[in-house]
C-alpha cells in the first residue's frame, strides 16, 4: 500500500509539473475549482473502499495472496516461469480494463455514472482520479473476481497497479508531446494526445480509444481513433454540460441519479 502510494503521489507531482512547464493546451477552466472537485472525489472514493473493505475483507492484493495460499485460479496451478506469469497477469488485467471501460459506455446504468469522469470539461492529471465512487467500488469487486479466477501473484498485481495508475495519470496530462515521439510511444503506450480524442464531446471520439494503459487493444478491436477532428488545441471536451456544473462537487455525486 505505501509503494503503491508514494508512486502514485511521485508520478502525480512529476505529471503536474510537466504540464505546468510545457502544457498541451490553455485551460477553458480554472485549475484550482476544478482540481477542488476531482480531489474530493478521490477522497470520498477512498473512504468508500475503505468502507468496502469491512464487508470484503480482501482488496486486490489481499485477493492475489489469498487465492494463491487457496491455490484458486489459473495461474496458481500451472509451472511457468515467473517471469511469464507476470506477463500474462499484467497483459489479462489491463485486456480487462479496457473491455470494462468499453462496456460503460455502452450499457446505460453504467454510463450514468463513468459519465462523471467524462464531464470534466478540461483534462489534466487530476482527471485520471475523476470517478464516481459507484464506478470505483464496482471496478474493485469486477478486478477482485478476476484475482481469484487468474490467480496472479501479489507482486504481479502491484505492479499492474503501479503501471495502470502511472499510465493513466500520464495519459489524462495535459503534456505536449512532439509529433514524432507521440507517434513512437503510442505503438505501446496510451499518450496524451491518443486519450484525450476519448474526452471528445462528439459521441464518435468519445466512443473510441478505451485504453488506460496498452494501445493495443483500440487497434485490435478497430476501436482507435488518430486524431480529433476539429483537432487537439480546438476539439471541445466533456459532455454537453458546458457550463459551471461540472466543477461542483456535489452536482457530480448526484449526476448518475439525475442525469441533469
Amino acid at each position: 500500500m505505501l509503494i503503491r502510494l508514494s508512486v502514485f503521489l511521485g508520478l502525480f507531482a512529476l505529471f503536474a509539473i510537466i504540464e505546468t512547464v510545457i502544457p498541451r493546451r490553455s485551460r477553458p477552466v480554472p485549475r484550482n475549482r476544478r482540481w477542488f472537485v476531482n480531489w474530493g472525489l478521490i477522497v470520498i472514493d477512498t473512504a468508500g473502499l475503505k468502507l468496502l473493505a469491512t464487508v470484503i475483507p480482501v482488496m486486490s492484493v489481499g485477493a492475489a495472496i489469498d487465492a494463491n495460499l487457496n491455490g484458486w485460479g489459473l495461474l496458481n496451478n500451472v509451472t511457468w516461469p515467473a517471469w511469464i506469469e507476470v506477463i500474462v497477469a499484467i497483459l489479462v488485467l489491463d485486456f480487462v480494463i479496457w473491455a470494462q471501460h468499453l462496456i460503460t459506455h455502452k450499457i446505460p446504468l453504467l454510463w450514468r455514472l463513468h459519465q462523471v469522469h467524462h464531464a470534466d470539461r478540461d483534462m489534466d492529471v487530476t482527471t485520471a482520479i475523476r470517478f464516481h465512487p459507484l464506478e470505483i467500488a464496482l471496478s474493485m469487486l469486477l478486478k477482485i473476481g478476476l484475482i481469484y479466477i487468474l490467480g496472479p501473484t501479489a507482486f504481479a498485481v502491484i505492479l499492474f497497479e503501479i503501471i495502470l495508475n502511472g499510465s493513466a495519470m500520464f495519459n489524462h496530462a495535459n503534456i505536449r508531446l512532439s509529433p514524432r515521439v507521440d507517434a513512437i510511444v503510442r505503438t505501446v503506450l496510451v499518450t496524451p494526445d491518443m486519450h484525450r480524442v476519448h474526452h471528445s464531446v462528439i459521441r464518435d471520439e468519445h466512443d473510441s480509444n478505451y485504453g488506460f494503459s496498452l494501445s493495443i487493444w483500440d487497434r485490435m478491436f478497430r476501436t482507435y481513433v488518430a486524431q480529433p477532428k476539429a483537432g487537439h488545441d480546438d476539439m471541445e471536451i466533456g459532455l454537453r454540460w458546458q457550463d459551471e456544473r461540472p466543477g461542483k462537487l456535489l452536482w457530480n455525486l448526484k449526476l448518475p441519479f439525475t442525469n441533469k
